[in-house]
This record gives structure tokens, C-alpha cells and sequence, in this order.
């Protein structure tokens, strides 16, 4: 579904239209790497592991925004790669792909598709965030 939005451009007295198009599409998750940590662990030093993978995650993720509000997009591959790492030790399979998807833009210096990348990587932590909590429910 997308929704048409008028908004005045900057100079412009008539409204222009922009389209919304909203991302509905499921994160997937793999919930082996979950299941796995819960049997090895036990349910409180999965959860606390899980937790910790998660803080990494996130600070690692605002390292790239750093970098990309830097403007230093060579600098962002080898973070955005060991974000990919990271994710795909807990099964965030779509978080991992969005990683790699992150790096390859910095590598080549495409600042349209770096931002598209990264933007889709923030929405898809930000719903991992909660899913994993819900397969990590089911796991334990």
C-alpha cells in the first residue's frame, strides 16, 4: 500500500506529491543460532547472551551512522561486514543481508544506495529488537 503526501519543496509555492512506500516485509530470522544458545547455555545465560549480542549490534550500528554522517564511506566497510558477522551468530539472517548490502554501497562510494542500505538496516534492528524476543520465547 502507498500513500501520496503533499509537501511544499523549498522556493515552490505549489505542493508537489511524494510517495510513502511503507516496508512490510517480514524480518526474517533464523532460529536455530537461538535454540542452539538456549540448549548450550541455560535460559538465563542465553538471555544474557543474546542481550549482550544485541548491545554489540547497536553500537556497532552507530558507528556507521557516525561515519556516514562523516562522510567517510570507505571506512564503513569493515564495520558494516562485522555487524554481518555478528547478527548471523543469533540468526538475524535479514540483518546480516542488510550488513553486507551496507558495505557493498560504502565500497563502491554510492551515497543514495548507502543511505537506502543503512535506513533498511535501522528498521530491520529496530524490528529484530522485538521478534527475537518472540523466538526467544518459543526457543526457551
Amino acid at each position: 500500500m502507498k500513500h501520496d503526501v503533499p509537501f511544499l519543496t523549498s522556493g515552490s509555492l505549489a505542493p508537489s506529491v511524494v510517495t510513502v512506500l511503507p516496508c512490510d516485509a517480514p524480518l526474517r530470522i533464523d532460529p536455530t543460532p537461538l535454540s542452539e544458545i538456549y540448549a548450550d547455555k541455560g535460559p538465563d545465560a542465553a538471555e544474557d547472551t543474546i542481550c549482550r549480542v544485541l548491545e554489540d549490534i547497536a553500537h556497532r550500528l552507530n558507528t556507521l551512522q557516525s561515519l556516514r554522517r562523516a562522510c567517510v564511506f570507505a571506512d564503513l566497510v569493515r564495520p558494516a561486514q562485522r555487524l554481518a558477522v555478528v547478527a548471523d551468530q543469533i540468526g538475524l539472517t535479514e540483518i546480516s543481508l542488510s550488513a553486507n548490502h551496507v558495505a557493498t554501497a560504502a565500497g563502491q562510494g554510492d551515497a543514495v544506495a548507502l543511505e537506502a542500505t543503512l535506513s533498511r538496516l535501522e528498521r530491520g534492528f529496530d524490528s529484530a529488537i522485538s521478534q527475537i524476543w518472540d523466538v526467544q520465547h518459543i526457543s526457551s
